[in-house]
């Protein structure tokens, strides 16, 4: 017990540095959207698959991943998918056509498999009372979309676009050199054996994978939809400056990253419940809020910051409602296909907006459907979990 308490916050941090890294790569074309879009004369549609596609390969690929987590263990596949992530990170840089940007965007979601190796690692170090503050504050991790909105467009205005790209190999090269070299996997943590596929259909049989999976699809995949299509939507609307849609993106995504760990913490007092409840009534109805198109800064600004908040609550409950549900040898698998979900949230929204755009003018209907939304995964909540604190 003293070995496990005396690496529980080395390996706590330097997971949750880790997944603030892959995510900064995970992100790195949506805050350079507008420019983008304007180089290559996209259309709201094709601006729109540009920004989600990146996060197609994040979230699907956080199934094999949380596998793969399950078996060498976090400290192992952390360093790898940095390692991995350099050549797409790279690759966008370099490309000047919608097409390989598509491509290698789409190779760029690999970073975004991130979360299903940090989940189990970190479960597995902290005692199951703590589990919701510890998946909490490795959650802030998503912190990286905040990291890459406010720096990615001036270090592409500084340095120009391949070298910033450049940066951000050479940080998930020690990114992944760090992970090797100091952290460690729980003395709880075993390797499993055998094949996975056994796993999978065991976790799929899991109620609480499905139930858990809606919920985060919606919680995690609001977040990430707003934070990879905010600089685009507050560019078109409120015709802010790369620059200025970035730090205000950053806003966004800094609310959800100090709420995450909240709502893990707050699901250890009071219940998941009761936060997931918290959690959708807020984001229903600040995205009624936002379909008004309030004018900007107050009431428009305070919206999405309070809509980050809630949708950072939410993210933090999920997890919590994970480690009560699930006994921790399944923790992994159960991981990847409920973070799949929450990626998979987070893919459609942004073309639906960009669709809803083209044809309307407006992104009134793209809230409406955000509230509705939110709406069902409280009334599901209400319904599913009634007994449960």
């Amino acid at each position: 017990m003293s070995e496990l308490r005396k690496g529980q916050v080395r390996n706590l941090g330097l997971a949750t540095l880790a997944f603030a890294v892959t995510f900064w790569a995970w992100n790195l074309i949506g805050p350079l959207s507008g420019s983008y879009s304007r180089r290559l004369h996209l259309s709201p549609t094709q601006t729109a698959l540009l920004v989600a596609i990146p996060v197609l390969v994040g979230s699907l690929g956080r199934i094999p991943v949380g596998v793969l987590a399950d078996r060498l263990g976090g400290r192992r596949m952390f360093a790898i998918i940095c390692f991995v992530s350099i050549v797409p990170v790279l690759f966008v840089g370099w490309s000047d056509s919608y097409g390989w940007l598509l491509f290698w965007g789409f190779l760029l979601g690999i970073p975004g498999t991130s979360f299903a190796i940090g989940i189990p690692f970190v479960n597995a170090w902290y005692e199951p009372e703590r589990r919701g503050f510890a998946t909490g504050v490795f959650g802030a991790g998503m912190g990286g979309t905040a990291l890459s909105a406010f720096f990615t467009p001036r270090l592409v205005e500084e340095f120009g676009r391949p070298q910033a790209h450049v940066l951000m190999a050479a940080m998930l090269a020690l990114m992944g050199m760090i992970m090797i070299g100091g952290s460690r996997n729980s003395p709880r943590w075993t390797p499993a054996t055998g094949s996975a596929l056994p796993r999978m259909r065991e976790a799929v049989k899991i109620k609480a994978t499905w139930q858990c999976a809606f919920l985060y699809a919606v919680a995690f995949g609001g977040f990430v939809a707003f934070s990879t299509y905010l600089p685009t939507l507050l560019q078109t609307v409120y015709h802010f400056a790369q620059t200025d849609a970035g730090l205000r993106t950053a806003g966004f995504s800094i609310a959800a990253v100090l709420s995450r760990p909240l709502g893990g913490a707050l699901s250890d007092r009071v219940g998941p419940v009761k936060v997931l409840l918290a959690s959708f009534l807020g984001t229903a109805v600040m995205a009624l809020v936002l379909a008004l198109r309030p004018p900007v800064e107050v009431p428009a600004g305070v919206s999405f910051v309070l809509m980050a908040f809630f949708l950072g609550l939410g993210t933090g409950g999920v997890f919590a409602l994970v480690a009560r549900l699930v006994e921790a040898s399944r923790v992994g698998t159960v991981t990847g296909l409920v973070g799949a979900a929450g990626g998979l949230g987070g893919y459609f929204p942004p073309l639906v907006m960009g669709t809803v755009y083209a044809a309307t003018g407006a992104y009134t209907i793209g809230y409406v459907l955000l509230a509705v939304t939110a709406v069902v995964a409280l009334a599901y909540t209400l319904r599913a979990f009634r007994t449960l604190p």
